[in-house]
């Protein structure tokens, strides 16, 4: 399988654009106070959970960056997951 098919372009690309794409949807949905109060709390006390352990690194200002990525990961994957099973039938035979 083709990393690019994949991933959908460069790898780097994909992940800076998403990465930017997840910002922008923290602070819209922020702004809007739309919040997926469960999803972040898990996410949240998985994070510190993992600080306890030694990692402090992981704390600090990624509040836009998880809010934002819990909308836009999961969309990300069901478009590429969708993208290849649809790309099957358009391979010439």
């Amino acid at each position: 399988m083709d990393r690019n098919r994949l991933f959908g372009g460069n790898p780097i690309g994909v992940l800076l654009r998403l990465v930017l794409l997840s910002i922008i949807v923290g602070i819209v949905m922020s702004a809007l106070d739309i919040r997926p109060e469960n999803l972040v709390y898990h996410l949240r006390l998985l994070i510190h959970r993992i600080s306890d352990l030694g990692f402090g690194v992981f704390e600090g200002a990624f509040g836009y960056f998880m809010l934002g990525a819990v909308v836009v990961i999961p969309i990300w994957v069901v478009l590429r997951l969708l993208g290849l099973l649809g790309g099957r039938n358009d391979r010439p035979n």
